[in-house]
């Protein structure tokens, strides 16, 4: 029996593991895990009865192999939820499945609902040119980003950054308005320094054609005014947060045999010609093993190997990341009208992310829990549960604020923005610190495909994941990378082109 070594047990790593088993009784699969939690970002933090998605998940693809992945392992809901059973909102449920009242394991049905909050109003995510967006953006604005945009559509800069991206496709006005505060918030960076690659992977572009036809089916509405057809979407969401899968997906693991090392992080890899044989761990272990599937930062596997040539060294170390902080806040309510059709319970906003463009404050993205699932709060009727979420860099002034210094701080900018009226309003809070969020697009990003060539050179080396590949994926696409890597391994396919180039074609990507 072959051994596979996989280093991560978060999305791409435990789906790795559970495909080798279940395809195949060849492979004894061992996972080795840096943390004492099951599911890396896309974990589930429990804190007083309350919990915490970190970075917030939606559970959509348009690849059937994840969807009908997620729905075997955790089945859709057939019965009303308990906020939907409240407020009497009709969802897609599932012949014959679960009852989320009454039953764990199950997948619930959810409303999409994300919006930016900016000149303390609402805007859609992304940004579309509706009658409502000109009312909320004042008339001298309207005619400013109208002109701005036409400009934009007959002259077109070259792409070679992410402001020159995002300028070719809603205008200069717009991209100021929109897109240059919050992405310099997000990456630390403005976007004159990023690199084109990750607006590409990321934004959808307006067209003429698309804003004339927002704008006219708003002036001219549908005779079907049930719902707000530019905010609903459905979505799919494990009743306790993602943690819940892939905790549940841990589970089948070991009862298929495989074994999951905990608090185990790897720190060196012993390759020789071209061939990876072991991998050193924190605990003082060696793993030997065939085949070694990497969800690590890239950045770590290669400055943990042996015989690095001085370019790819060099190019691995320069991989930039960035951090992430969320302040997880109880409160008895928010100052924030909900002016939609959306029944909630106690009527708050119906988002899921709230994205802050406002750069007097250094706050990125506010999570409402509840909206996620009723099941992630304690008491969802009479109390709000959400996530600040900061971006920063390890080792910052922020990053290493005490947790009482953070929250003071989170709790003072929902005060300026006038979300909560005082410190008083909140009940409890809680912090939550994850390096290596997001992997960054510049720095030596621009030279990875020669990282990459070096790499595949590596017959039984495979690289998964978000951080396995240095690429901002969904978690959609990183098991996809799996998927593929699985395939190869039992196939006997060496090349791995079809593995790097997920969330690449534009079929894999995701409509944001």
């Amino acid at each position: 029996m072959k051994k596979a070594v996989i280093i991560g047990a978060g999305p791409a790593g435990l789906t790795a593991g559970y495909e080798l088993l279940k395809q195949s009784k060849d492979y004894e699969v061992v996972i080795l895990e840096e943390s004492n939690a099951i599911g890396g970002i896309s974990r589930t933090v429990q804190y007083n009865g309350n919990r915490m998605d970190i970075g917030g998940h939606r559970f959509f693809s348009k690849d059937d192999r994840v969807t009908n992945w997620w729905n075997s392992i955790m089945p859709l809901q057939g019965k009303p939820s308990f906020d939907d059973l409240k407020l009497g909102r009709e969802k897609t449920l599932a012949p014959g499945g679960p009852d989320p009242e009454k039953e764990d394991r199950v997948m619930l049905v959810r409303n999409r609902v994300s919006r930016i909050y900016y000149l303390k109003k609402f805007f859609d995510y992304p940004v579309s040119m509706k009658l409502q967006t000109f009312k909320n953006m004042g008339l001298v604005r309207t005619i400013k980003a109208g002109f701005s945009y036409l400009g934009s559509a007959i002259h077109k800069l070259p792409e070679n950054s992410l402001e020159n991206f995002y300028i070719n496709r809603f205008g200069r006005v717009l991209y100021s308005m929109f897109f240059e505060g919050y992405t310099e918030k997000l990456w630390g960076r403005h976007p004159r320094e990023i690199s084109a690659d990750w607006g590409s992977q990321r934004v959808k572009g307006l067209s003429i054609t698309a804003v004339i036809k927002d704008m006219f089916g708003k002036i001219i509405p549908s005779k079907n005014k049930k719902v707000e057809t530019s905010l609903i979407e459905e979505y799919i969401y494990p009743k306790f947060g993602p943690g819940q899968l892939w905790e549940t997906v841990a589970d089948e693991i070991r009862a298929m045999g495989g074994t999951i090392i905990m608090n185990c992080g790897v720190n060196k890899i012993n390759n020789v010609d071209n061939k990876v044989v072991s991998v050193g761990c924190t605990n003082g272990d060696t793993v030997e093993g065939d085949v070694f599937i990497s969800s690590m930062p890239v950045k770590d596997l290669v400055a943990d190997m042996d015989n690095v040539p001085s370019k790819e060294a060099e190019i691995a170390k320069g991989l930039p990341y960035r951090d992430f902080v969320t302040v997880g806040l109880l409160v008895k309510k928010l100052n924030l009208k909900n002016e939609t059709k959306i029944k909630t319970l106690g009527n708050i906003v119906p988002d899921c992310w709230i994205y802050v463009q406002d750069t007097g404050v250094k706050l990125g993205r506010i999570q409402i829990f509840n909206n996620w699932s009723p099941y992630m709060v304690k008491d969802a009727e009479n109390t709000v549960w959400i996530g600040l979420e900061y971006f920063c860099d390890e080792g910052d002034s922020f990053w290493s604020m005490t947790d009482e210094q953070c929250i003071k701080l989170a709790i003072s900018e929902l005060v300026k923005m006038g979300i909560i009226n005082a410190e008083s309003d909140v009940l409890d809070s809680h912090r939550e610190k994850v390096k290596k969020a997001y992997p960054a697009y510049f720095d030596t990003y621009d030279d990875i495909d020669t990282l990459i060539a070096w790499l595949n050179k590596f017959d039984n080396l495979y690289c998964v994941g978000r951080n396995g590949q240095h690429r901002y994926n969904n978690m959609d696409h990183s098991m996809v990378t799996s998927f593929e890597t699985v395939s190869n391994i039992l196939s006997g396919k060496r090349t791995k082109e079809n593995i790097w180039n997920v969330n690449t074609e534009k079929e894999y990507h995701e409509k944001k």
